[in-house]
């Protein structure tokens, strides 16, 4: 699926009127859905401690915070792209202090050109760290079915007196015989014996 044919969750964050109705204009329903919009960090916080999103977009400064550490905190959570909008007087000192954390930054005022190129940078983020959750759901998988195998081994060695390698074979060609997994072979194993 390209990025064009995406739809990305959004959470903007942002008190200016002009902003949030500029925004609606850029962010259409075909690819960007849900959009919610809150207008303070305690209310961001909030919404995002009840669902996660692929975007939050956070104009600073707001009512009841800069937003800052709340960019950053978002920044460091995995899956979510962060955009920060801040005063240009102010952009240089605060794209050093959030950068590291993964939070892309546009120094105000914002053009329609500049927030369509970094939403397109946000889904590309996007999709890299979509790809790398994949890997480490994958790697995540794989090492719980190792522990399952081994703990099943262990349990041939102790109650059938087989040695590692024989119940390691054992597994492996009851997989092969019956054309399932060894972990499902490990676990009807640790079912028998436990």
């Amino acid at each position: 699926m390209s990025l064009k044919e995406r739809c990305y969750s959004v959470l903007v964050v942002s008190a200016a009127e002009k902003l949030n109705n500029a925004l609606s204009g850029i962010l259409p329903r075909s690819h960007y859905q849900p959009v919610r919009v809150v207008s303070s960090v305690s209310e961001g916080k909030r919404v995002w401690s009840e669902r996660s999103y692929d975007f939050v977009i956070i104009n600073s400064p707001l009512p009841d915070d800069a937003g800052i550490r709340f960019a950053v905190d978002i920044g460091n959570s995995q899956g979510t792209v962060v955009l920060l909008c801040v005063r240009a007087e102010l952009h240089d000192d605060i794209r050093s202090k959030v950068e590291e954390h993964g939070v892309f930054t546009l120094s105000k005022p914002l053009s329609r050109q500049a927030v369509t190129l970094a939403l397109e940078w946000m889904a590309a983020t996007r999709e890299r760290l979509r790809k790398l959750e994949k890997k480490t759901l994958s790697v995540e998988e794989k090492m719980a079915e190792i522990r399952i195998v081994n703990r099943a081994k262990w349990l041939l060695i102790s109650e059938l007196k087989m040695d590692e390698p024989q119940a390691h074979r054992y597994i492996e060609k009851q997989a092969m015989n019956r054309c399932v997994t060894k972990r499902e072979i490990a676990e009807e194993i640790i079912t028998t014996y436990s």
